[in-house]
């Protein structure tokens, strides 16, 4: 399992593959959603999902980087777990799912135990079954090749979802991103992929980051628990609707200890 890393490129392609998928998912405006994210990682997603006003609870099967989101301090609830095995929750609970260069592990047997098709089938059945009716998921992924993309959208099929695959940039071996996009109620029309076209490119870049550009850039260098750092925080709890305590003098004031 790779360890965390934070590098600046890294968030920055997170957040934009976070940002599309979102977008793909298609949810009603101006409305907080419960949302799942599967293969959390260290919470770079989830980040994102917070401030666009979306409620989260992230799945990931590495301690390594669900202490890395602990120590991010992200806003969503994490869970310890193997998507493989399934998605522990009640049915109908989630308003969507995103998720992150995470599926396509579901294609390797690290054990012999592992038969790649049963734990994608149980993973997209799970699925399935924790969504809202009508939601989506929209899971971005790398596929080793066109029979193993093949593989996965059989058994995203077979557990009864319908949908398709969104490339984006397809003649750019760099840029080029695949999004399985699933839909749990009746078959819906399949979002295009963007184009190489400069001009719909930077647009599209701008449309993803725009939103969330100045809170990325007000949390960096602003200090744990300071007076800016606490109201920086009840500030995005409060785009998400959240009940906040109103700020006064006394707000992110440290204490003196007490003998």
């Amino acid at each position: 399992v790779a360890l965390p890393s934070t590098s600046s490129r890294m968030i920055d392609v997170q957040t934009k593959m976070a940002g599309r998928a979102l977008e793909l998912l298609n949810l009603p405006e101006g409305q907080p959603c419960y949302l799942l994210d599967i293969g959390c990682g260290s919470g770079l997603s989830g980040d994102y999902l917070s401030d666009e006003g979306h409620y989260w609870v992230g799945i990931d099967i590495s301690p390594a980087m669900l202490d890395a989101a602990l120590d991010r301090d992200t806003e969503g609830d994490l869970l310890l777990g193997d998507m493989g095995q399934g998605i522990p929750f009640k049915p109908g609970s989630f308003d969507g799912c995103i998720s992150i260069s995470a599926v396509q592990w579901l294609c390797n047997a690290n054990k012999k135990s592992d038969i790649p098709a049963k734990r994608l089938y149980h993973f997209f059945s799970s699925l399935y079954s924790v969504l809202a009716r009508g939601a989506r998921a929209v899971l971005q992924l790398y596929p080793e090749n066109s029979e193993q993309l093949e593989l996965i959208t059989t058994q995203a099929t077979k557990a009864g979802f319908t949908g398709g695959v969104v490339v984006d940039y397809p003649n750019s071996a760099k840029a080029k991103k695949f999004y399985l996009c699933l839909f749990s109620g009746p078959s819906t029309f399949l979002p295009k992929g963007l184009s190489e076209n400069q001009e719909e490119e930077e647009a599209t870049e701008s449309m993803f980051t725009n939103k969330r550009v100045p809170y990325r850039l007000a949390r960096q260098g602003l200090v744990r628990k300071s007076r800016e750092w606490v109201l920086e925080k009840k500030e995005r709890r409060r785009r998400q609707g959240k009940e906040v305590r109103p700020d006064t003098q006394y707000t992110g004031r440290k204490r003196k200890p007490r003998f």
